[in-house]
């Protein structure tokens, strides 16, 4: 495999592949189980109140424990976390799908396992993103994000999705769950393949009580966010930025399609599809060359650049054109992403990634509700041409400040990442 291209560099390691197979199958799995559940919830007589319950109680239980995942995976081996997530959500699932099938699954179970799997997603991504640079050298980590960039929007907005709704046609929802819950079990089962790795801290000198050790990790985390600039003014532009965004982007794009461009769900889902196809092209095409050495500049102008398209949203009455937006937009996104996975890695003490990890995911989603309950009402009192301008254009402008703000452009020329590290990385054998 030493002729693959730099985007697929990491496949070389064995650990690295059966870790890339089991974020594949998750990934697989809950876009299964976000299209398999809402068809059992109507089967049972259900309707938008039981279904926004079961959606509810997953973000519920993603936000209740992201911040202990953090301080797990700076504790504990992130192959056992990484196994257990998967366990809790192969066996609730089958045991839903048996009782799917059987005709005898109540509301309240699948309010219970979509809570547990929001929990389990709490504590996957910090537990992912800390093994990650503890199975391959510092080079290959962009290689790595720009796959996962790839493999997130095939398998869990395409692939997942698709494979479900076409089986609840053709037979039950019942074997859709049935197929989700094999789909973790297959995750399982690379994961319970993974070398254990040491977990990369030093162990406290004094025995401390399990509590205030806790408290004491999260503000080890909390400090470090707020003393590191770069970090912090990153976090607090994506609050911004998916609070300007987000709510315009999913609530009111399917009115503008409807409205402007004089179509329905067909449209609506062309351009998600396209969002997804660019958000694929564009973490492949970034993976493939080397970190660009003004690496915070970029990622934070590509987030800025990236909300652009969507001004069009308010002002054409084309669909190809929307459709051409939610391809740009996708692929700018994405691309920013791969870098500020690397960037985490390359960047935040070893010691510190699964809690600086759950930070991003609390701090930068912070405003994603509020944005989503407030496109409505704002859309109705400036109107949606007014919303989707300000959606597209205000990003762009916090991206600058943020960028200037931080003085990032003098600290990514003091920390270049885009030369290969002198200090032996730490790898498994391949």
């Amino acid at each position: 495999m030493a002729g693959l291209p730099r985007a697929l560099q990491p496949l070389r390691h064995r650990a690295y592949r059966l870790l890339a197979a089991s974020l594949g199958l998750s990934l697989l799995a809950n876009g299964c189980w976000a299209v398999a559940v809402i068809w059992q919830v109507v089967a049972l007589g259900g309707g938008p109140a039981e279904v926004s319950l079961v959606s509810g109680l997953t973000f519920t239980g993603t936000l209740a424990v992201a911040l202990l995942g953090g301080v797990l995976a700076d504790r504990v081996p992130q192959r056992h976390i990484l196994l257990a997530v998967a366990l809790m959500q192969a066996v609730p699932v089958a045991g839903v799908a048996a009782l799917s099938l059987a005709g005898a699954v109540p509301l309240w179970l699948l309010a219970a396992v979509g809570l547990l799997g929001g929990v389990g997603m709490g504590l996957y991504y910090p537990a992912y993103s800390a093994l990650v640079p503890a199975l391959l050298p510092e080079d290959e980590l962009l290689g790595a994000n720009g796959l996962e960039g790839v493999m997130r929007p095939v398998l869990h907005q395409v692939a997942g999705p698709a494979a479900a709704g076409l089986l609840v046609a053709a037979l039950s929802p019942g074997v859709a769950l049935l197929v989700t819950a094999a789909a973790a079990t297959g995750a399982a089962l690379c994961v319970a393949a993974l070398p254990v790795t040491r977990v990369r801290r030093e162990p406290a000198a004094v025995p401390v009580h399990p509590l205030r050790a806790v408290v004491a990790d999260l503000s080890e985390g909390f400090a470090y966010m707020v003393r590191t600039p770069w970090l912090l003014a990153t976090l607090l532009y994506a609050s911004l930025m998916l609070l300007v965004f987000l709510g315009p982007f999913e609530v009111l794009a399917p009115f503008a399609i409807r409205d402007r461009a004089d179509s329905g769900p067909t449209g609506h889902a062309l351009v998600l599809t396209a969002f997804g196809v660019g958000g694929a092209l564009g973490s492949l095409l970034i993976s493939s060359r080397p970190l660009p050495r003004r690496y915070l500049t970029v990622m934070n102008l590509l987030w800025g650049l990236g909300c652009v398209p969507v001004a069009v949203f308010g002002l054409t009455t084309q669909l190809w054109v929307m459709v051409a937006a939610g391809l740009l937009t996708g692929a700018t996104f994405q691309s920013g992403m791969v870098i500020w996975g690397t960037l985490l890695q390359r960047r935040v003490p070893p010691a510190l990634l699964g809690r600086v990890s759950s930070l991003d995911f609390l701090v930068s989603g912070a405003f994603m509700p509020l944005s989503m309950a407030l496109a409505g009402p704002v859309s109705e009192w400036i109107g949606l041409t007014a919303v989707f301008l300000v959606a597209g254009l205000v990003p762009l402008v916090l991206a600058v400040v943020a960028v200037l703000g931080a003085r990032m452009p003098a600290d990514e020329l003091a920390h270049p990442l885009d030369r290969r590290p002198a200090a032996e990385p730490v790898v498994t054998p391949a």
